[in-house]
């Protein structure tokens, strides 16, 4: 059993990235399906499927995305910031910006799990989960 269930899901997509897998398959959650929504909507992955299971889990197919011409993964870099041991929060005004706004950094905010330009918009800071690039 795994402890950092967010830190899971990252990783089983990094590995299916460097492994050269089209579809990852990874137990879901609600902040997993919101941070899915997320990757989808910024254009870092192709699709993405959520199915009920027997342990009523439930689980989500995720379709990654490559270049057409390079075979090289969109994602470059998945990173966990924030850790169980090691909480890193920023205000509105404290989010970052990641490779001069080509990356993504995802936020877990009061008002749900949004990107850091979308907390900055919203005027609320939170807890940083990751940064994709």
């Amino acid at each position: 059993m795994y402890t950092d269930p967010l830190a899971d899901y990252l990783t089983r997509i990094r590995n299916a990235n460097s492994a050269g897998h089209r579809v990852v398959s990874i137990p879901a959650s609600n902040v997993k399906k919101e941070i899915t929504k997320i990757l989808f909507d910024q254009g870092f992955i192709l699709s993405y499927k959520f199915e009920e299971t027997d342990n009523k889990q439930g689980s989500i197919k995720i379709a990654l995305k490559y270049d057409a011409a390079t075979k090289a993964p969109v994602i470059n870099k998945i990173q966990r910031i924030s850790t169980p041991g090691l909480r890193k929060y920023a205000g509105s005004t404290e989010l970052p910006r990641i490779l001069n706004g080509l990356g993504v950094s995802i936020v877990s905010t009061s008002k749900g799990v949004m990107t850091g330009k979308q907390a900055k918009k919203e005027n609320v800071g939170g807890e940083l989960l990751c940064y994709v690039y």
